[in-house]
């Protein structure tokens, strides 16, 4: 390809200035990892805020009912929500608008979390505020992932979609990884009391500060949808109506590849102290070890998807799981090399799915309904198989079945390697405008 057809083929949008692909690559990436950072804290922390907020033994019944309905639910179930209503905006007014939105909610979320008044203080309020705080927060993270899967994408140069989506979950794990360094951080350096008192507050103090960060960084990135202003503008359900193939297609995708996330990158530690009796120190520890090892796979896997195509990683992936989840679960014990072996060996097969997902997804729709075709079957599958595993594994042991949870993970990555075989070969195919 000459230097002119180069050039052609960066231009951006309306004859604009060819955005640069590192903003765009840091516009999407940082202010993703700070969306997770502040997602991933609120759990890392709870042991702290709890009994602030939902106090044992409290006389209001209320009390109990919200805080497992914040801790448990409300994140997830407004995923959905914030998938189809943030990627709708992304598709009528810009993929930066939605971006810029998303960042703002997730940072004001963190601010109010931050905030939170006591249950002692203003009794009833208090958990009232932090569920409204996780009601914002769901949204925003179910809305970012469609906003940013979109415009990592399409800010891709030729031949670099793969690589461009594998940084959504770089900067998903660097967030997570960042929210438990913090967390860790805070508590040595604190005494239990300070923690409880005020301590874990400053950590969502941070991650509101961050934000304001992200925000700064995705004002300077360029816009990758090409006609933002026109007139004939897509309605809030039509990838649904018109393209409910495709739709069902975004599920299939995705429920192998989310309840294998979860599971090797959130369940795992906890499997293995109720499975095999392994330290809990020592299980946080390998969890971290691994996830720094699954984000340094994630530009390799996408940079492979370039050069070979995206379903064999795909179909790597799924096969992998349904042949090995059950072994791969039956090898954890408590010693720390089998269970960091067998974590590693996970994020391995994991990155056929993780670096791709991003691309993939894109692909199935075109342009004008992009973000939102995405978003919400997207994060009501990660709702559905994704944000329950930990609670079906738990639900399994305590009903002395915990053998089958293994089989619960290889039959959904079954079902997505059946998909992911009807599936066409997109990676040399232009992307649809």
């Amino acid at each position: 390809m000459s230097h002119a057809e180069n050039i052609a083929e960066d231009r951006a949008p309306g004859g604009a200035r060819p955005p640069s692909r590192v903003r765009q690559l840091a516009a999407a990436s940082i202010g993703n990892a700070v969306e997770w950072y502040d997602w991933y804290a609120y759990s890392f922390l709870a042991v702290y805020f709890a009994e602030q907020v939902f106090p044992k033994g409290a006389g209001n019944s209320l009390v109990p009912l919200l805080s497992t309905f914040a801790v448990f639910a409300v994140g997830f179930f407004m995923r959905p929500v914030g998938g189809l209503l943030m990627g709708a905006i992304a598709d009528r007014h810009g993929r930066r608008t939605a971006l810029t939105l998303t960042i703002l909610l997730m940072g004001g979320g963190s601010l109010l979390v931050a905030l939170t008044p006591t249950y002692t203080a203003t009794g009833v309020l208090a958990p009232l505020v932090l569920v409204l705080a996780r009601l914002v927060q769901g949204l925003s993270v179910g809305g970012e992932f469609a906003a940013s899967t979109t415009f990592l994408v399409e800010s891709a140069g030729p031949g670099r979609r793969g690589l461009f989506s594998s940084f959504q979950y770089v900067s998903t794990t660097a967030g997570q990884l960042l929210a438990s360094a913090t967390a860790a951080l805070l508590a040595a350096l604190l005494t239990e009391q300070q923690m409880g008192e005020w301590g874990w507050r400053v950590a969502f103090l941070i991650g509101a500060l961050l934000s304001l960060l992200g925000l700064w960084i995705r004002r300077g990135a360029q816009e990758t949808l090409s006609d933002v202003r026109g007139a004939d503008r897509p309605g809030l359900f039509e990838a649904l109506r018109r393209h409910p193939r495709q739709s069902l297609l975004i599920c299939g995708i995705t429920a192998g590849g989310t309840i294998a996330y979860y599971t090797w990158t959130t369940y795992l530690p906890t499997y293995a102290q109720v499975n095999a009796g392994f330290d809990k120190g020592e299980a946080l520890t390998v969890g971290t070890l691994s996830l720094i090892f699954f984000a340094l796979l994630q530009p390799l896997g996408g940079l492979l998807s370039d050069r070979i195509g995206r379903k064999p990683l795909l179909l790597g992936f799924s096969l992998g799981f349904a042949v090995l989840a059950v072994p791969l679960l039956h090898l954890v014990t408590d010693t720390f090399v089998s269970l960091l072996l067998v974590q590693c060996a996970g994020m391995v097969l994991l990155t056929g799915y993780t670096s791709v997902a991003a691309a993939v997804n894109a692909e199935v729709f075109p342009a004008r309904v992009r973000a939102a075709g995405i978003g919400f079957p997207y994060s009501l599958t990660v709702a559905l198989f994704g944000g329950t595993a930990p609670y079906v594994g738990t639900w399994f042991k305590q009903a002395g079945h915990a053998d089958l949870f293994p089989w619960y993970v290889a039959a959904l990555c079954l079902v997505s390697f059946l998909v992911y075989l009807t599936l066409p070969e997109t990676s040399r195919q232009e992307l649809e405008k």
